[in-house]
């Protein structure tokens, strides 16, 4: 695998941008040798997600698309960002809230923290943000038998 690896698309801000913003990550993910059905993949698409999802709902149309950035460093570091041109944080809101909606903050937070990542806001140059996840880059290795068959 090369030392560093990028892949990035720009959506509408559309509610069915959110499942192609999933597919698109899981996909990559998947070509770079993360197994699909491992728990840091469930938890990495449910993070792109709530990401896009934030992006297309909560920037009121000032932002007709959203891009969603992937970087591997040295096989070490996963970073994944979502960036739109509105200029409003995200909020966060106190566990006491009873809402139905505006969860999805709380969920990337912890989502991000149990696979031992960080979750930054940062603002961009043209007005937007950008809010990225890191995480260790941990592929699980399975070992291979004398036959050459992937051990159970």
């Amino acid at each position: 695998m090369a030392d560093h690896q990028e892949a990035s698309v720009t959506l509408p801000s559309d509610p069915a941008s959110v499942s192609a913003a999933r597919t698109y990550v899981s996909d990559i993910l998947t070509e770079w040798g993360l197994p699909s059905d491992a728990e840091v993949a469930d938890s990495v698409r449910l993070i792109v997600s709530e990401l896009a999802t934030n992006a297309v709902q909560h920037t009121f149309g000032q932002s007709p698309t959203f891009t969603v950035d992937i970087a591997l460093a040295r096989e070490e570091l996963l970073r994944i960002g979502v960036t739109d041109s509105h200029p409003r944080f995200p909020k966060r809101l106190p566990a006491s809230v009873q809402q139905d909606n505006g969860r999805g903050m709380v969920i990337v937070r912890w989502l991000t923290a149990e696979h031992g990542g960080t979750l930054t806001v940062r603002p961009t140059r043209e007005g937007g943000k950008t809010v990225a996840i890191e995480l260790p880059w941990t592929i699980p290795v399975r070992s291979v038998s004398a036959a050459g068959q992937p051990d159970p």
